[in-house]
């Protein structure tokens, strides 16, 4: 059985950690026509769900190895762990991709999704690795371009309070 799944984060939440992280963006900015929604995974670290977020695979992205931090989804998007973050369970929205209504994303979807599954144990190794190392290790470059892991988990608990 797949333990990853892919969610959706509730615009409000994001809003609100994205004051104490800069790798979070709102999901819209003033004068910005389409909203960014957060599309990811949730894994479980340390007690907490942890939510990665899809991108969208970049021309950069190709020149790029995957690394601890970094994981290519093929060249239909990529997982950046180090932007991972705590959500609680009232913020997690499942995400079903039958109701996507645009034939082609939903097809770029689908295709991630089934990549993923594939990745699902090295994703769930990456991410466990990449905290301790990050808990452990808060001075090297690695852990420099990851969140505040232990401050947002602080906020994402007094966020449920």
């Amino acid at each position: 059985m797949n333990r990853l799944r892919i969610y959706e984060i509730q615009p409000a939440y994001i809003d609100y950690l994205s004051e104490f992280t800069p790798h979070l963006f709102h999901n819209k900015k003033a004068g910005q026509n389409n909203e960014r929604k957060y599309i990811g995974i949730v894994l479980q670290i340390n007690g907490h769900n942890y939510f990665a977020p899809l991108s969208s695979f970049k021309e950069k992205h190709k020149k790029m190895k995957d690394s601890l931090d970094f994981i290519k989804i093929k060249t239909f998007a990529v997982i950046n762990l180090n932007n991972m973050f705590p959500v609680p369970d009232s913020q997690v929205i499942n995400f079903d991709i039958k109701t996507v209504k645009n034939p082609k994303y939903k097809a770029l979807l689908q295709r991630e999704y089934r990549y993923i599954v594939m990745l699902e144990e090295t994703i769930i190794e990456s991410a466990e690795k990449l905290y301790n190392h990050k808990i452990a290790n808060n001075k090297t470059s690695l852990s420099k371009r990851c969140n505040d892991f232990l401050l947002l988990e602080k906020k994402a608990d007094e966020f449920t309070k």
